[in-house]
This record gives structure tokens, sequence and C-alpha cells, in this order.
């Protein structure tokens, strides 16, 4: 099959995935490819890919082993491609968050991706907005499995993912199971809100194993934004059970109020994340509302002394100026696979493997204990 490589889509440890056009028919895919001895992930990737077909799921096309011009010969698969891009490049056109809309949109179709690929026995292991891609009508469709794993009671496997979005037992080296997934599906939530990973307040590009001790041992959940709808929240609370077996599925999730629209009103305004407070320091329609309410309020305040219930809401507007520079994505952390070249570090005992733009460890429950 011959087909010209274009521009660099994404890059990974062992993997980099390029645009590419096919000679004979003009079609555009994406090409995941490896050179053949370092292809162990990518291959076992296939392997789970072809048995896989949803249009949540990224579309299979096939895999193949080729001489480049230069001698090197590459494993390569190929794969659907998704001209949008990840819902981490969304956010980011969209002034760091993707609108509370197609938040609800796309959480419902990473759901039902997920309850297809548990139901086929499959685990993702690194659900996050970085691995979840936009396709051509406009569906998130779950990418990258090169993580992903079949879930075999009988057969323990290493552990995988990426430290900010790892569920407590996963980040403990305990199991790594569809429960997991769905604490993922939480994290990426709040990633699509806010513009940042949760934990954003831990430098996890700095220091991933203060971010595993935090999720694994001292008992807290993800902050939730304080501007959510209650139902929004609430979602996230089925989420965010420290206790796997407590975490809703992914179909009890699909059933969530917050993910079911009202058929009697508008597409926009779908139930369960409409608020009247922002979402999101970059939504403008906030910054003009907030000019407003200042004149009001500074008059109702010398008049009644009971309105002082409203100044509690400059606590949240406060806090989501300071998140300023994450959601700008000067600082904050950026754990995206395909964020540019990794660099492999690794520690002295084996049983996790942490996947991310800068970091590759492997590392143990007593050597997190041990080293805090």
């Amino acid at each position: 099959m011959e087909w010209t490589r274009g521009r660099i889509l994404g890059r990974g440890s062992t993997a980099t995935v390029y645009a590419a056009t096919f000679h004979n028919s003009d079609e555009i895919l994406a090409v995941k490819t490896s050179e053949l001895h370092r292809s162990e992930f990518l291959q076992r990737e296939a392997k789970i890919l072809s048995s896989l077909k949803s249009p949540y799921v990224i579309g299979y096309r096939g895999s193949e082993t080729k001489r480049e011009s230069n001698g090197v010969v590459t494993y390569n698969i190929l794969m659907e491609y998704a001209p949008y891009g990840t819902l981490t490049d969304a956010a980011a056109k969209n002034g760091g968050r993707v609108d509370e809309t197609r938040v609800v949109k796309y959480t419902r179709e990473i759901l039902r991706g997920l309850e297809y690929v548990h139901s086929k026995g499959i685990v993702h292991c690194d659900v996050k907005g970085s691995n979840v891609v936009v396709s051509e009508k406009g569906e998130a469709k779950i990418a990258d499995f090169g993580c992903a794993k079949r879930v075999d009671p009988g057969f323990e496997s290493m552990i995988m993912g990426t430290p900010a979005f790892m569920a407590p037992e996963v980040a403990r080296g305990e199991k790594q199971g569809k429960e997991s997934d769905i604490w993922a599906v939480g994290c990426t939530v709040i990633e699509m809100v806010t513009g940042s990973p949760p934990w954003a307040e831990v430098n996890s590009r700095e220091d991933p194993v203060s971010v595993l001790y935090r999720v694994g041992y001292s008992g807290e959940t993800p902050e939730l934004p304080c501007l959510l709808a209650e139902e929004a929240k609430d979602f996230l609370e089925k989420c965010f059970k420290r206790e796997a077996k407590e975490r809703w599925t992914a179909t009890q999730l699909l059933n969530h109020p917050f993910l079911l629209t009202k058929p009697d009103i508008e597409p926009a305004l779908v139930s369960g994340f409409v608020s009247s407070s922002p979402t999101s320091v970059t939504d403008q329609t906030f910054w003009r509302s907030v000019e407003e309410e200042e004149e009001e309020e500074t008059e109702e305040l010398q008049k009644d002394s009971r309105d002082l219930d409203r100044l509690n809401l400059w606590g949240c507007y406060s806090e989501r100026i300071g998140r300023l520079r994450c959601v700008g994505g000067l600082d904050g952390p950026r754990w995206d696979m395909e964020g540019g070249d990794w660099i492999t570090v690794r520690v002295r005992c084996e049983g996790t493997m942490i996947s991310g733009s800068q970091e590759e460890l492997i590392i143990s429950e007593n050597e997190l204990v041990g080293e805090l």
C-alpha cells in the first residue's frame, strides 16, 4: 500500500503519528509508525484496535511492515484521520477550555466508546483529553490504545497511564480495571471545563511521584470546579469514588441527568451543565456580566446587609482568576502523550508505568512510600 507521509500529528515515546495521503485514492489517513525493533507496544495496539469497531473508537484500517528509503524498517498502523485534533487541541483553540454544550456531547461520546470497549473485555488505561480525537463529523472518538489491555482476572499486567488521570488504586500499583477508566473520564471532564488536568496545583511534569502519592494515599479526590451546576458536580462525584467498586459504570453514567438533553429546549441549553454562574474565566459573557453586577452590587450592599451572601461568589471568581496562567498553558502541567520528545527515567522497583510527554517511570508502591 503506497502512501506519502505528511505533517506530524503527534509524537510519543516510541511512535510518531503522521497524516498520510494514499496514492490510489487520495484518501487521507493517520499513520502511526515506529521502528520495527521498538514496535512491541504498537503491534499490541494494532491487535486490540483490529478487534474494535465503534463510531466512538478511532477506526482501524490495517497495519504493515515497511522498509524506508534510508533502509530503516518500520511498523505502521493505518487509522482513521481526525481533522479536528484532540480534545486538548480543541480546548487550546477555545481559550483553554471546551464550551459547555460540547463538554456534555464529548463526555457522552467518550462513555459510549468506553461502554463498547469494556463490553469487549478491554480497558483503555489512559483516557485523557489528548487521547480523544474529534472526527470529521464532530464526534469524539477514543484513540491511542498503546496502554490498553484485556481484562484477565488471572493475569497481573503492568500498570500504565498518566499520573494526573490515574485512579487511586492505579497510583498505588494495586490494579487497573474498567473502574479506573471511569475515574479518568471525570478527570477529562475537569480538563475540558478548566483547561487544566486535575491536581493542577502540583506540577506533575516536574514531580510526578508527588502526584501519585497525593492520588493514591491522601484520601482526597480532585477538586470540583466551584461554578459547575449541581448535576455536573454529582456526575463527577460518581466518577471520583475512591473505592473502585462504588464508581458508576459507563452505562450508568450515560443515564445520569448531566448527560441527558431535554427535547423541548434548544440544544445549547443542555441539562446538568447550564448554570447562572460562569464555568471558565475565559467566558466573555461572564466578564461582561461581572462588570454589570459589580455596579449593582455596590449599590445594593449599601442598602441591605443581607446581600453579603452574594460576595461568596467572588471567592469562586478569585479562584478561577488565579488559574489563568494554567488556562493559558504558560506554566500549567501538561501530560499529553503527543506533546514532544519523551525522556525515559527508571527507578529501582518495577510495577507501575507512567506515561507522559516528559517522563516515563517504572515505580512500585514500596518505592512511593519509601521515598516520600
